[in-house]
């Protein structure tokens, strides 16, 4: 299994880095993976901005050169992780303008005839680990669940990707958040998943 870990935080001392390297330290002690990519999106100074224009279309984003670096990753990997925090019910704009940009039509999906359109990531896997401000059950109760809809059934599932494992992680600004158990819980996870 080949890992590409997308992390979505602009801060190398926050709760949602220490969860990218329990990750990373997890995946390495699993002879499962044979290869791990991280991809910081603030690091790398991903610019989440859709620009159309006269010389960018947006139905050529799939074939668009700046963007190369970044479908490769996503054809290469068997298993997309996604790490980043819940603002508003939803992931950081960075993440939507990554998203919005990488499945596009024609690398991630393909119109065809009938209601829906044929998903082009067939056979991949999602594990998709966020933290909020708020109580874990907080966006079930109060938002119907928005941000696993938002993330599985309107974008995974519309490009083929069926198995979406989640991690909502509530409480992280409280002392009394269990930081620690909730840390070696991702890593023991990624240490031992096997597919």
């Amino acid at each position: 299994m080949k890992m590409l870990v997308v992390y979505t935080y602009p801060n190398h001392k926050s709760l949602n880095y220490a969860f990218s390297q329990q990750v990373m330290k997890g995946s390495k002690e699993n002879a499962n993976i044979k290869g791990i990519q991280m991809l910081d999106l603030y690091e790398d100074g991903f610019n989440p901005l859709l620009v159309f224009n006269e010389q960018k279309r947006r139905r050529d984003m799939h074939i668009d050169p700046e963007l190369e670096k970044y479908r490769q990753q996503i054809k290469w990997a068997d298993k997309l992780v996604f790490i980043y925090p819940i603002w508003w019910g939803r992931p950081p704009a960075m993440l939507l303008g990554y998203i919005d940009q990488m499945f596009a039509s024609n690398f991630a999906y393909k119109d065809k005839k009938g209601l829906f359109p044929e998903g082009l990531l067939k056979g991949k896997s999602v594990v998709c680990i966020s933290t909020m401000k708020g109580p874990t059950n907080y966006p079930m109760l109060w938002l119907n669940n928005a941000h696993k809809i938002l993330m599985k059934k309107a974008l995974f599932n519309f490009v083929g990707i069926k198995k979406v494992k989640f991690f909502e992680f509530g409480n992280m600004e409280s002392p009394r958040g269990n930081h620690s158990k909730k840390l070696e819980k991702i890593y023991q996870y990624f240490q031992k998943i096997d597919k």
